[in-house]
């Protein structure tokens, strides 16, 4: 054959579409609205088992911030913390004269370790 190839190039045996009747029945699905602070709407779907409960918050795909079932009250966006420094949490727990009397302890026995 010049230039045209197999019909069945690029497939495989077993191949083929799959349908419902290869797959089985769906399972039945429930839609649930979730909304964000910025008003976005998300409808999941999820499988309608008498067990399983749908999450109560959910992520709004178009912005990232999280969703709630409530579209009058949706979650409030996280908080976002400044980054801090080792020294920052250091401060938080200690006072400057507990640091002072910390720093003076280390150099008294630094001093000793030299003077022997």
């Amino acid at each position: 054959m010049a230039g045209g190839g197999s019909a069945i190039r690029g497939s495989r045996v077993g191949a083929g579409p799959m349908g419902e009747a290869e797959r089985g029945d769906a399972a039945p699905r429930v839609w649930i609205s979730y909304w964000c602070a910025a008003g976005h709407e998300t409808r999941p779907s999820f499988a309608d088992d008498a067990g399983t409960q749908a999450p109560e918050n959910w992520d709004c795909p178009r912005c990232g911030l999280p969703a709630g079932q409530d579209r009058a009250n949706p979650p409030a966006a996280p908080k976002n913390e400044p980054y801090k420094t080792h020294l920052a949490y250091v401060k938080e727990r200690r006072s400057d004269a507990e640091g002072a009397e910390l720093l003076e302890e280390a150099l008294t026995a630094l001093r000793q370790r030299r003077g022997r």
